[in-house]
């Protein structure tokens, strides 16, 4: 069982940055693939970027490639993720995922757990 919290969301003016991190549970950490997830109202969740279990893979939607960087620090349990340029259709509720899998990539059903989330809000 792993339990995920998120923090780091807030209101941020757009082309401003961001730094969400989420904190596992357990003595596991290095064994999930971790993933970032978001859902804007109205919309479905989606995809945002996903990392391996020894952070040498990474994976990212397309609309984010360039602007934000998923990473890792297994010693520490927490899995970030670094957000520049950020524009207001980036608001949303931010997952973070955990996958026992070898690699989950962008598949919302292959993770296994999933943290309650914190807000961005970018404004333009």
């Amino acid at each position: 069982q792993v339990q995920l919290a998120e923090s780091g969301g807030g209101l941020v003016q757009a082309g401003g940055s961001l730094r969400l991190s989420c904190a596992a549970s357990g003595q596991t950490f290095s064994s999930y693939v971790m993933g970032w997830f978001r859902q804007a109202p109205g919309k479905e969740r989606e995809f945002v970027a996903a990392i391996s279990r020894g952070g040498g893979v990474t994976e990212y939607q397309d609309s984010v490639k360039g602007r934000f960087t998923i990473s890792r620090d297994n010693a520490k349990n927490t899995v970030y993720l670094q957000m520049n340029s950020l524009k207001p259709e980036d608001t949303a509720v931010y997952y973070c995922a955990a996958a026992r899998t070898a690699w989950a990539s962008s598949h919302g059903e292959r993770y296994d757990y999933w943290g309650q989330g914190t807000q961005v809000t970018v404004s333009s």
